[in-house]
Parts: C-alpha cells; sequence; structure tokens
C-alpha cells in the first residue's frame, strides 16, 4: 500500500469508524497492574476498514520489543470487531502499540498519537505502568483554584495591620497587571473569609479546593515563603486554617495546599541562618559561593533561593522526618488532602544535577505513609508528558494537552494585547490542529495519570481565557473541561466573567457585592457542567474517542461498560457535521444533558449541531 492510498483511505474513512484502543477500562483488562501479572488488551475495529488478516501486539520486555501471536476476534457488535490479547508485565514500565494487517496486503499501525501506514518511534506508543497510586476522587474532582488575597475578606481581615512590605488596597481597586506593585499589592483576603463563601463553592459543583501558597511570605503571592510550620497570620493563622479544613471536609470538600519544593523565600528562617554564615547547619540546604554571599536562586530572582537537595537534613526536615513539611499539614489538625507542588519540573535540578525523579517519589512515599488517600499534583509549564508517569506525582498542572490547544481553537485575534502565554507560533488554529496537538501532549501519559492531569482554562499564572477568546466561547471551553479525562478546574473568578491580560491582572478580587463590572452568566454553565460530570461515570474514567473533526466542530465520546457521553462542540458552522450511526452506539437513544440541540438522523448517518459557539452533551447507553 504506498503513501498515497494510505491517504485516500483515512479521507474517506469517517472518524468515527477509525480503529481504537487507550489506556481505559474498555480496552486494558487491570488498571493496577503488577509486575508478572497477564493483562488483557482490546481493540475495536470496523468492518467498514476492509477485511482484517490478522492483529497483533508489538510490547516492550526488558527494553527489548516483541510481538505477540494474533489477537482473538472475542465479539462483534454494531458493525465493530473486538480483538483481544494477552501480554505478561514484564517490567514495571511497558509500552505497546497495535499492528492490523489487512486482507489486501496493506497494514496499519496504530499507537497513543494514531493511526499510521509506517512503524513509528517507541517514545509515541501507548504506556502502561505498575505505579496507579492516585486516590479515587481524584479522578472524580471539580477543582476550584484560589488565591487567598483576593478570593473574600472576613470581619477577621481588618484586625490585620498591612506588612511593612505592602501597599494595602481597597477590595474594588484596579488590580496593578506589570511593573512596580505586583506583588506588593495587598487586598487583605484571608482564610475565614474562604469558609464563608464554602456555600457558594458547594452551589458551584465544586469538590477540590486548591489554595495557593498560605505560608508567611514577602509577596502577596506566597511563593517566597518565610517559614513552612506556620499560615500566614494575615490569611488568620492556623487556626483558620484548621477551621476551613474542618468546615469544608464536613460538607465533602477536599483540600490542597500549594508547596515550593525548588526555593524559599530569602526571608525563611533556613536562608537567614546561614546567608553569609559559611559554618551554620542550614548553608548545606542552599546552593551557596563566595563565602556564603553568592547564591543560585529561581531564575536568578534574588528572592528565590534554591534549595539544595544534595542535603540529607534539608530532606529530612522538609519531605522523610516524621514532623517534615510534606507530613505535617496532612496530619490532625490540618488534614490537607494533598499538594501541589510549585515548578516540579526544576525541583532538584540544577547544572548537571538531577534528583527530580528521586524528590518526587520521596515526597509521594512520605504522603502516603501519613494518608494513601491523597492527591500530589506537580506544575509543569512545559511538555509533561514523558516525565509524569505516575512514580511521583499523580498528575501534572500542565498547559500542553488541554489548555493551549482549546485557547488557539477559540482564539480571538482582534483583541488588543499579545497573549504571551501562548508564546512564540501559531497562535489561531482550526479543529483538526486542535484535536492533533491534544494527542500529541496527551500521547505521553499513561491512563491513569491523564485521569489526573488538571485542565485549566486560565490560572492565576496566565491571562483569563475569556479575555483573548471569541466572544461566548468560554461556555463552549467549560464544557470540554468537564467532558475530557482529567480535573477539570475553575479559577476563582471565572464564573464571574472577570478578565484579565496577564497572570497578574487575571488575580482579580472577587465582586462578592459588585466591587467591579462582572459577568454571572457562566454561573449556571459550571454548575450544570459540575451536575453532568457528578452523575456520569464515564466522564471519570471512560476511554476518550474523536469520532468527528472539522475546522468549526469537534465531536468525541467517553465510554466505559456502563454508558456513553458524547460531546459536541462548535467553533464556527459545519453543515457537513455527522456520523455513521455505527460510530457510536445507540445514537437514535442518545439524550441531551446539555444544549437543546437533538440529534437528527439522514439514513445510516447522525446529524451533528451546527449552531456557532455551542456545546451539546448526550447521555447514550453503553458501547459493549
Amino acid at each position: 500500500m504506498n503513501g498515497a492510498s494510505m491517504k485516500s483511505v483515512l479521507e474517506t474513512l469517517p472518524r468515527g469508524l477509525y480503529p481504537h484502543h487507550d489506556g481505559s477500562a474498555l480496552y486494558v483488562s487491570n488498571q493496577k497492574p503488577v509486575v508478572g501479572e497477564k493483562i488483557k488488551l482490546r481493540l475495536r475495529v470496523h468492518t467498514a476498514l476492509g477485511k482484517v488478516k490478522q492483529v497483533r501486539v508489538r510490547f516492550s520486555e526488558s527494553g527489548e520489543a516483541f510481538p505477540t501471536p494474533p489477537a482473538k476476534l472475542v465479539e462483534t457488535k454494531n458493525g465493530w470487531n473486538w480483538f483481544e490479547v494477552v501480554i505478561t508485565m514484564h517490567n514495571p514500565y511497558m509500552n505497546y502499540r497495535w499492528f492490523i494487517e489487512m486482507n489486501d496486503g496493506s497494514s496499519y499501525w496504530l499507537n497513543a498519537r494514531g493511526l499510521s501506514e509506517l512503524e513509528m518511534p517507541d517514545v509515541e506508543d501507548f504506556r502502561m505502568n505498575t505505579f496507579s497510586s492516585a486516590p479515587d476522587w481524584g479522578k472524580k474532582a471539580v477543582m476550584y483554584q484560589i488565591f487567598p488575597d483576593r478570593f473574600a475578606k472576613s470581619a477577621h481581615a481588618a484586625k490585620h495591620k498591612a506588612p511593612s512590605w505592602a501597599i494595602p488596597r481597597q477590595w474594588g481597586d484596579k488590580v496593578i497587571g506589570s511593573g512596580p506593585g505586583t506583588s506588593e499589592q495587598f487586598f487583605g483576603g484571608d482564610i475565614y473569609g474562604i469558609t464563608e463563601h464554602l456555600d457558594h463553592l458547594k452551589a458551584l459543583g465544586v469538590t477540590l479546593i486548591y489554595l495557593t501558597p498560605v505560608f508567611p511570605a514577602r509577596s502577596n503571592h506566597r511563593y517566597d515563603a518565610a517559614s513552612f510550620d506556620e499560615v500566614d497570620p494575615l490569611l488568620g493563622g492556623d487556626k483558620a486554617l484548621i477551621e476551613l479544613a474542618e468546615a469544608a471536609h464536613k460538607q465533602g470538600f477536599k483540600i490542597i495546599g500549594d508547596l515550593t519544593s525548588n526555593h524559599s523565600g530569602s526571608a525563611h528562617e533556613w536562608f537567614k541562618a546561614s546567608y553569609k554564615k559559611p559554618g551554620a547547619k542550614e548553608s548545606e540546604f542552599y546552593y551557596f559561593s563566595n563565602k556564603n554571599k553568592d547564591y543560585d536562586s529561581w531564575f536568578g530572582v534574588p528572592s528565590l533561593p534554591k534549595f539544595n537537595w544534595n542535603s540529607q537534613e534539608l530532606r529530612k526536615r522538609f519531605i522523610t522526618g516524621p514532623k517534615s513539611i510534606v507530613a505535617r499539614w496532612l496530619k490532625t489538625p490540618f488534614r490537607m488532602d494533598g499538594w501541589r507542588i510549585d515548578v516540579s519540573n526544576m525541583t532538584g535540578r540544577i547544572r548537571e544535577e538531577d534528583m527530580y525523579m528521586e524528590l518526587q517519589i520521596l515526597i509521594r512515599e512520605s504522603m502516603h505513609k501519613i494518608n494513601p488517600d491523597t492527591i500530589l499534583l506537580g506544575e509543569y509549564t512545559g511538555d509533561a508528558a514523558y516525565q509524569i508517569q505516575g512514580e511521583g506525582w499523580h498528575g501534572a498542572m500542565t498547559y500542553y494537552n488541554f489548555t493551549k490547544p482549546v485557547w488557539r481553537w477559540f482564539y480571538n485575534p482582534n483583541v488588543k494585547g499579545e497573549a504571551g502565554f501562548l508564546g512564540i507560533g501559531k497562535n489561531k488554529i482550526n479543529g483538526h490542529e486542535m484535536v492533533k496537538q491534544h494527542l500529541d501532549f496527551a500521547a505521553g501519559f499513561p491512563w491513569h495519570v491523564r485521569l489526573h492531569n488538571m485542565n485549566p482554562l486560565d490560572t492565576h499564572d496566565i491571562p483569563r481565557f475569556k479575555t483573548f477568546a471569541m466572544p461566548g466561547a468560554q461556555k463552549v471551553a467549560a464544557g470540554m473541561q468537564f467532558t475530557f479525562p482529567g480535573m477539570p478546574v475553575i479559577w476563582a473568578g471565572d464564573e464571574f466573567g472577570l478578565d484579565g491580560h496577564n497572570g497578574e491582572e487575571s488575580r482579580t478580587p472577587i465582586p462578592w457585592n459588585n466591587e467591579r463590572p462582572n459577568d454571572r452568566t457562566m454561573l449556571v454553565n459550571y454548575k450544570a457542567f459540575a451536575k453532568i460530570r457528578k452523575e456520569n461515570s464515564a466522564l471519570h474514567d471512560g476511554s476518550m474517542r474523536f469520532v468527528y473533526v472539522s475546522n468549526e466542530v469537534v465531536a468525541y465520546v467517553r465510554e466505559n461498560k456502563k454508558q456513553t457521553i458524547l460531546t459536541v462542540a462548535t467553533r464556527g458552522t459545519d453543515t457537513n457535521a455527522s456520523i455513521p450511526l455505527d460510530a457510536v452506539a445507540g445514537l437514535k437513544q442518545a439524550e441531551n444533558l446539555f444544549g437543546s440541540v437533538k440529534l437528527t438522523f439522514d439514513g445510516k448517518v447522525a446529524k451533528l449541531p451546527t449552531e456557532p459557539l455551542s456545546i451539546n452533551i448526550y447521555r447514550l447507553p453503553a458501547a459493549i
């Protein structure tokens, strides 16, 4: 089969009828395998592809690749042939791909990025490992990110005098978005204010609260910790966090904190004890030189000195000791449910030294000794897939596999100002490119990591999605958040329609009493999406299969053994949008969960919604 005929097949075969496999339970028999166990792998191939001669799996064993004997045809249903093969979990890490040989002599390879006529690099294979240890609640979570200084200000806050480093601001003042004062502007939000608004989060459908740092510092963001042993008194101190944890847990919330394992602040007690003091025990905690007068820091920022993880004493105090920082906040009375690790990709890495993998495993092990039902998420501002496999971080806070592709699909080039978050290169892309980019950056994750990745539209570090998106796109993009694999993340203020041209400007105080212009129309949508996610298990662990893709319309299904959820997201109009009835079982039984457009049928195809900037979510019977 030559390249031209391969292109013809992929162009003529509807996408919804492509062969499919992923790491979900529909296709992999055990989601938590152990070494030596036999695992059943399944592949679905539609009869429209042609007559299949054989299906095999090429898998890794101890660094070598082997093909299995031909797979067995175990079921035929709704036009799909289901093939099954058994492999042995020879190693903690395994990768594999499918080989499909047709009767006409043509053949295909299927890996995590898709279908190809040519053999592909191992790095693009499906990945399976023995490190799935994330808590069950993680894959069901709806996360809400809170920047404490900007969320809510209780009556307690009035008792706290602004510190010497701060520039006091009123709740309704405009946020300084760049230049002097960005880190010093102090709005005075506190933890008691969060507790007072738990009813808002409950109504919104939130299940997981993520707090950016709460430790004492010399900035409003508090990533320059002066201590890890107490909650900043400006936020209400330890007492406020204890009360929040008790109230939140009583209402069914989980809470995770934000920890900087890469650096401390220059005001930290360890740094102050060792700066210009070569004899101090803590001098081994940092990368000092010139008699401790000079030191390495995060991107050369003097207020953020970098930790030297060669120090066993630092490891004991921070991670491994019974009273370590990692463990202390998970214990009574705080009982935090996990950590998001700031700049996790840089932790333990400098010049020729790389302790990154070792440290993330130590952090996870320390957490699990205290409470195995906790979650560990690593921030990774670049491509995280091939470095986050689940040994340490259960999932990634990354922008590449969801946030950036969706931003680019809905990007509004008419907005003034540059969306620096997207970086250099192409800003606006079509639906085909969006799906390709998503698959390219998601392919390297094992399935259990994909389910625990954070899917934000925006965060405290980047502009608001709404500001740079086409008007009306936020509803569609939010619906995609809640229906893609991974944890949807609502950055506080998105439900109020707040704007922000950069990360600093997006840290806008929440207008509880209309202190600034806001638009609360998204509140209804977020509540609906959260309810749909809560009530439909396919959105927790179901497989992910794109069934229609064009420049303007993207449709995909999440499937498990109980149900199928079909999502149709549109940017513009595509009157040709349709899928064969065989693509998704039970299309004629589709029940609208969101959106008012009913599927219509024309012969053997279902016609998809075509209204621009719309999202429709349907529930269907189980696929198998």
